[in-house]
């Protein structure tokens, strides 16, 4: 029972977190929420970037060859497709295969 209840609450909450904004803004959407619409979701992924690669080190093998060929491959992907999943994909399972042989 009291799973149940977990589940709906969240429920409720993520609906309500979701349908918030639309209720809030309902004529016109402020200056500074379309600004942050704007800059956040490239700064959000420089952010991750960085977070990804913190701890790749250039001094030791394999001297961070897979993470970069990986980046580029995402880079890549990207350019061509136009397609964040296809992206995330590629580079994953390009840095997957190249950790698996690397020495």
């Amino acid at each position: 029972m009291s799973g149940a209840v977990l589940v709906a609450t969240m429920a409720i909450v993520t609906m309500a977190t979701r349908f918030l904004p639309f209720v809030v803004f309902r004529r016109e959407t402020p200056e500074y929420v379309s600004y942050l619409g704007r800059v956040l979701p490239p700064a959000i992924i420089g952010m991750l970037v960085v977070y990804c690669l913190r701890d790749v080190s250039l001094a030791a093998s394999p001297y961070g060859i897979p993470e970069l060929v990986a980046v580029a491959c995402v880079v890549a992907v990207q350019a061509w497709r136009r397609n964040s999943l296809a992206s995330i994909l590629v580079g994953t399972v390009m840095y997957m295969a190249l950790v698996q042989v690397a020495p």
